[in-house]
């Protein structure tokens, strides 16, 4: 039987490898991603795609090729696909959990402590000349050991960082739709919450929930304005989870004392006023970026839609 894949970007050689000689590749090398029309008119005559978060896969894409077996996306996360549709059309919906959530939990604690102790403001202070004298007086940040952390959304990435907090002597508070189990409890020494208390009582809240109906600007005015003044927020899950036009204004005002965000409302766009504050740190959507980790995700999709195209079940499939 022929297969078929169209790549929607380039992925690295060493995942590229596993694909055998008997699949006939498209792979799309530019770099500007594929518009939705041109989306459409390579996806025809292929029985898988692999995609990017980028990408829009909604019922018009997928009705384009009757044939399309899987779509495989290269990313924990699957808001670009439309999966009740893919269901209706029998197209298998696959993601890249797991191989991810070290990387990322990792880069959550990079921005916290970067924000915290205000690293991007002290490289700029170094690099522009301006320091001429050790001053005591200096750029003082926030302490992280024996704080309290605030996770909300406690699934493999948020536990990640709650188990990083031990080695800082934090206190974990953490909310979730679903409680975890009383032995994930102890090990992380974590303590379920409601989201008010957790937002009242943090010095640092990190974000890992998916982005959903109910979870869209999660973090709003209202939400804000329970946080302590000197509280932190952290955001590497996606960027609709905060409304940004109510943080410019919590940053600007003074509700809380800073943030460090990875992911934005209408990436690549970022709003106009987080750009000039001090008090945010910024960084384009990279808390996957290691070169272990997108090689692992990169194959992790091409083993799944490899698997499904041989009639196995999928590796991971979206639940």
């Amino acid at each position: 039987m022929a297969k078929n894949v169209l790549i929607s970007s380039s992925l690295p050689d060493t995942a590229m490898k596993l694909i055998p000689a008997d699949v006939t590749l498209d792979v799309h090398r530019g770099e500007r991603p594929l518009s939705k029309p041109e989306l459409i008119a390579r996806l025809r005559g292929k029985h898988a795609l692999v995609c990017q978060i980028i990408d829009t896969i909604d019922d018009e894409v997928l009705s384009a090729e009757p044939g399309l077996r899987v779509v495989a996306n290269v990313a924990v996360g699957f808001n670009n696909i439309d999966v009740a549709a893919a269901r209706r059309r029998s197209v298998v919906v696959t993601n890249t959990p797991d191989v991810l959530t070290e990387t990322t939990a990792d880069f959550a604690w990079a921005l916290l402590m970067a924000a915290a102790r205000r690293v991007v403001e002290g490289d700029h202070y170094a690099r522009s000349g301006q320091w001429t004298r050790w001053d005591f007086n200096l750029l003082w940040g926030n302490d992280v050991h024996g704080k309290t952390l605030g996770v909300l959304g406690f699934g493999r990435i948020g536990r990640a960082v709650a188990r990083r907090a031990l080695g800082f002597s934090m206190r974990v508070l953490y909310h979730d739709a679903v409680r975890a189990d009383a032995a994930v409890e102890r090990e992380l020494r974590a303590t379920f919450v409601d989201q008010a208390t957790l937002l009242g009582e943090a010095d640092f809240v990190t974000l890992h929930t998916p982005l959903l109906p109910e979870t869209r600007h999660l973090i709003d005015e209202r939400t804000l304005r329970l946080m302590k003044p000197s509280a932190i927020l952290v955001n590497a899950s996606r960027g609709p989870i905060v409304d940004e036009a109510a943080l410019v204004r919590a940053l600007g005002e003074g509700w809380i004392a800073g943030a460090g965000l990875d992911v934005f409302e209408e990436e690549p766009k970022i709003h106009p006023g987080l750009v000039p504050l001090t008090n945010v740190v910024l960084a384009p959507h990279i808390a996957s970026s290691s070169c272990d980790t997108r090689i692992a995700m990169a194959s992790l999709a091409i083993r799944n839609c490899l698997a499904v195209l041989e009639g196995k079940p999928p590796i991971t499939p979206v639940p």
